[in-house]
């Protein structure tokens, strides 16, 4: 028998991050720079310090989106909560603006409340200002507007002293560098919005010819949730994005040969073998028809009881009422007998009434209804039997004394109405237990059999999603094609793969089928997987912040930027490559001087 492979969804809380103590050791002798890997699905933040009193690790890691609360009606005003502060985004996924758009942050207020997140937690205590360096990762080809931004954001809002941007997968391509630096390659970076095909030749970053997919593990997220919700439409609300997220960290792999696979998975064997369980939370509480017929009668007997005192203070609040009407209603005739006609006819516009004859109507009436009443709760006393009170009022209308019964009375009356006609009495039929039509907790699983495949092959055939773009073995033979066969050699001698949408098993796989089809019979080729491909990005610019600390290179001061302005980049073994804009010159006006002054003359000889 195949083994059952039946996996719960783990759905995590993110647990709020703690505000950190920093050590002595980042600020003597000087402050040293604070490393901010800011990606577009999680960032990262820690110290770039040697001293082995600090951890050489990110201490703050959380998701890149923040929420704004409108608050509550006559409360305090609008919250907003970042990252792990969220505790869970479903309940908030209407609310959730993340400051990227694919993998450029463009809304910068967001990107402040980052910011402003990580030097708070980090600890950082200088007043007004932030004095540490800042290592930031951007996105490849960063546009310029973007970065312009980011530094006014950085040196007029935090007055940080200076910065440096680097490339996240650069950095991680630096952190696992195999041989001597400089060193060539081709990087292949899958993260959450984009995939990129980047070529590194001695060292630096050949822009030219870099490519970029737009597809990474977002949409793949999404793409799998729509086929889940195409295969289970009645558990439509439970398959959400953070549990897509978690199938795809977990539960799918690359195929080798996705046609191959998909045969595979035609074989019911291969399919129970393989097949995977997501176990949906359910209640056992819809088991109504496993319940024994004693335990069904004890819930009756409990209704009835339950029904009986219900009625009897119904009816007891009834006839109290009626009687202080009554009573009211006595004390005016007495004001008639004693001859006070002007406090009587006072009292009878009160009452909404026209005559005596009108007045001795309604006392005849509410004594009758308080006659019946006083009968029925005699009647309970004795008689073991419901007696259900009618929703429609007993007495006629009295809408001038106020006697209109109250809505909630009326709704809660009638929730009982369904209690009260399964009671009527009936021979109750000996029936053998009733065994479930189905397994509850089988029909709350998701079966992930094709779909374990489906969802990450769309960085290889975008088409599956309807994409009219290439994948990455298209864009890796059209990126390589751009060489010398030198050059190409060089490249593929140290194919690369990095971020978070590369952990899929079989990847390393897969590329190494795609090259080996592309490259000429009987060449060379070497693939690696960055060591840690989540975090390398902010080892590597750890490393490059220690190795580079005391020196100018890469490093904007807050004088390069008050020069040459917002835009300006300052070159290093991990950024990116600095395009100056370069304005078109204006056409002198000298020229046109000679033309206004012929024209311009005396008036009368124009005339």
């Amino acid at each position: 028998a195949a083994p059952a492979r039946v996996f719960a969804f783990r759905d995590v809380r993110w647990a709020p991050d703690p505000v950190l103590a920093p050590s002595a050791a980042v600020r003597s002798p000087q402050p040293v720079p604070l490393v901010i890997d800011n990606g577009s699905f999680q960032t990262r933040a820690g110290w770039a310090c040697p001293d082995p009193a600090v951890p050489a690790e990110p201490l703050l890691r959380f998701r890149s989106l923040a929420a704004r609360s409108r608050g509550a009606r006559g409360g305090a005003g609008a919250e907003t909560q970042v990252g792990n502060d969220l505790g869970s985004p479903e309940p908030l996924r209407w609310l959730l603006r993340s400051p990227f758009d694919r993998n450029v942050p463009v809304q910068l207020e967001l990107q402040e409340l980052l910011l402003d997140h990580v030097f708070q937690r980090l600890g950082v205590s200088s007043q007004g200002c932030v004095d540490h360096p800042i290592v930031l990762t951007e996105a490849v080809c960063n546009p310029l507007y973007s970065r312009q931004m980011m530094s006014e954001l950085l040196f007029e809002c935090y007055q940080v002293p200076k910065v440096s941007y680097g490339v996240d997968s650069l950095y991680s391509f630096y952190h696992n560098r195999r041989q001597n630096w400089p060193c060539s390659g081709l990087v292949i970076s899958s993260g959450y919005q984009c995939t990129h095909i980047l070529p590194v030749l001695q060292g630096r970053l050949d822009a030219k010819n870099c490519k970029r997919i737009n597809l990474g593990g977002c949409q793949a997220a999404v793409y799998l949730q729509r086929l889940l919700q195409l295969k289970y439409p009645g558990h439509f609300a439970a398959i959400t994005l953070s549990r897509m997220e978690e199938i795809l960290h977990e539960h799918s792999y690359i195929a080798q040969d996705y046609i191959e696979e998909l045969q595979k998975w035609r074989c019911p064997e291969y399919y129970e073998n393989n097949v995977h369980k997501m176990q949906l939370p359910f209640s056992n509480k819809l088991l109504g028809s496993t319940v024994a017929s004693e335990e069904k009668q004890e819930k009756r007997q409990q209704q009835l009881r339950r029904l009986q005192e219900l009625n009897a203070r119904r009816r007891e609040e009834k006839l109290q009422l009626d009687q202080e009407r009554l009573d009211r209603l006595l004390y005016v005739q007495e004001l008639l007998e004693d001859g006070q006609m002007d406090q009587f006819h006072k009292a009878l516009v009160e009452l909404n009434m026209d005559s005596a004859e009108e007045l001795q109507s309604y006392i005849n009436k509410l004594s009758l209804s308080v006659e019946q009443t006083k009968q029925k709760i005699l009647q309970s006393e004795v008689s073991i039997e419901v007696d259900v009170v009618d929703s429609k009022p007993e007495t006629p209308d009295l809408d001038p004394l106020g006697s209109e019964q109250s809505l909630e009375d009326v709704e809660s009356i009638n929730e009982f109405e369904p209690l009260f006609a399964e009671e009527q009495p009936e021979v109750e039929k000996p029936v053998a237990a009733v065994q479930p039509v189905f397994n509850l907790a089988e029909y709350h699983q998701l079966f992930l059999g094709t779909e374990r495949i489906r969802a990450p092959e769309i960085v290889f055939q975008p088409s599956l999603i309807g994409e009219d773009q290439a994948g990455i073995a298209e864009t890796m033979q059209y990126v390589l094609e751009r060489y010398s066969k030198e050059q190409q050699a060089v490249l593929v001698q140290n194919v690369f793969l990095t971020g978070g949408n590369t952990m899929y098993p079989g990847l390393k796989a897969r590329i190494q089928k795609e090259l080996l089809e592309m490259r000429p019979f009987q060449s060379s080729f070497q693939v690696h997987l960055a060591s840690s491909p989540i975090l390398d990005a902010w080892y590597g610019a750890r490393d490059w912040a220690v190795e580079y600390m005391s020196r100018e290179e890469g490093w904007i001061s807050r004088k390069d930027y008050e020069e040459k302005g917002g835009e300006y980049l300052k070159e290093h073994c991990a950024s990116n490559v600095y395009v100056p804009i370069r304005l078109p010159k204006q056409a002198p006006r000298a020229a046109e001087a000679p033309s206004k002054a012929s024209g311009t003359g005396n008036p009368s000889e124009q005339a």
